[in-house]
């Protein structure tokens, strides 16, 4: 292999590389290594000389290394065929169809969690929906397309490149398929349900598949019960909730577009949520609630109020808000299910957030299950920032 440019750390620096964090930002180094090696692989060696890794480079980006093997390894063909070939052997992925079947729903490549950093890949069906965020994995498009279509054999890849983090990296905003020909938004099975997505032209990857778990777990707590499912999407929440025999199911979201897919799926799968355009907050806040009966289960599933560390401030007194007014409209032993979706949101927060709520609503929360992310979406313990999505389900006395 030949021999490879180098980053060496700063002497006076204690970046998290170290400790095995697989980024090294631009103020941890001595000095940046000129422009022709962006999206090139290149080493990293602590404030001594010693080799720490092996890692893509960008100095447009503040993230200017990430690891990808503590070896010495090349970014080629061979590497990615062989990474995408581990990440499926961690998530038991059966890559055939059963007769007649598609393969199952779920994310199948999980960045740095799969030694890919900056690739995405989710399955829906026999369609793989891909985000590429680094510029070193966008100049291997092709060979990273080359290698989905021959070890997993979809019908179609959607590249999704239209993430605003990916301006971060220099690189521009576009979408396109593998084949080259517009992919119509078409009805997908998960997990018993049809859902209508717009995979080219949808929110994220097309679907939440991060909440599919939570989506089956609300089930137990929704039989003859009143549900309330805010910020409700695509209607999943509310969708399981009817179907595990809910007495009335109620969807918010201020997103018309989303509101309009949430009853195109509920008409489809023959349940009866009603589902209107509503800012929560203000919903919560309208007078005409207390004029309401309370809700027996209510789920607050919105997006993330944290986007950086610096809104991390606001975005907790956005939760606590929300998690109180919840809690003033749930009934005596009712179930609050309350998820954040922002890595910067720890555990210790959410919890704080929840406690706080509870004291302000003088109401005894017990806890009945604590929720992640699923296996599909690994987390590296040396990675904080791939853990993103916690929460609670819990009991209000």
């Amino acid at each position: 292999m030949a021999i490879l440019a180098f980053l060496k750390l700063k002497p006076n620096a204690r970046p998290r590389a170290v400790g095995g964090h697989p980024w090294v930002f631009a103020n941890e180094v001595e000095a940046l290594l000129p422009a022709e090696h962006d999206g090139e692989v290149v080493e990293c060696k602590d404030r001594t000389g010693r080799f720490i890794g092996t890692g893509i480079y960008n100095s447009k980006s503040q993230i200017v290394w990430r690891r990808l093997s503590r070896d010495r390894v090349a970014l080629d063909a061979g590497y990615l065929r062989a990474a995408i070939e581990r990440a499926l052997q961690r998530r038991d992925v059966t890559i055939s169809p059963a007769a007649g079947g598609s393969p199952p729903s779920g994310r199948l490549i999980w960045s740095e969690s799969d030694d890919l950093p900056g690739l995405v890949v989710d399955r829906f069906g026999d369609v793989l929906v891909v985000q590429i965020q680094t510029l070193a994995m966008e100049k291997r498009g092709a060979l990273i397309s080359d290698a989905l279509a021959e070890i997993v054999r979809p019908s179609e890849i959607i590249f999704r490149n239209d993430a605003p983090i990916r301006r971060l990296e220099g690189l521009p905003l576009e979408v396109h398929t593998r084949s080259g020909d517009p992919w119509a938004p078409r009805w997908t099975r998960i997990d018993g349900f049809d859902y209508w997505l717009d995979l080219q032209g949808g929110q994220k990857t097309g679907f939440y598949l991060d909440q599919r778990a939570q989506h089956l777990a609300i089930e137990k707590y929704c039989s003859g019960a009143r549900v309330l499912d805010a910020f409700c999407n695509q209607g999943a929440f509310a969708l399981h909730a009817a179907r595990a025999g809910a007495a009335e199911v109620l969807g918010l979201d201020s997103a018309e577009d989303a509101i309009a897919a949430a009853r195109k799926n509920a008409e489809a799968n023959r349940v009866t949520p009603v589902f209107a355009v509503e800012n929560v907050f203000d919903w919560f806040n309208d007078a005409a609630r207390n004029l309401e009966p309370p809700w027996d289960v209510i789920i607050l599933d919105p997006p993330p109020f944290a986007k950086s560390k610096s809104a991390l401030e606001g975005a907790l007194r956005g939760y606590k808000e929300i998690n109180l007014r919840a809690l003033q409209r749930l009934a005596p032993g009712g179930v609050l299910a309350t998820y954040t979706c922002s890595h910067h949101m720890q555990d210790a927060e959410l919890r704080r957030v929840l406690s706080e709520a509870a004291t302000d609503a003088k109401r005894k929360l017990r806890v009945l299950e604590w929720c992640h992310q699923p296996a599909d979406h690994p987390v590296l313990v040396t990675m904080p920032e791939s853990e993103y999505l916690r929460g609670y389900i819990v009991r209000a006395e």
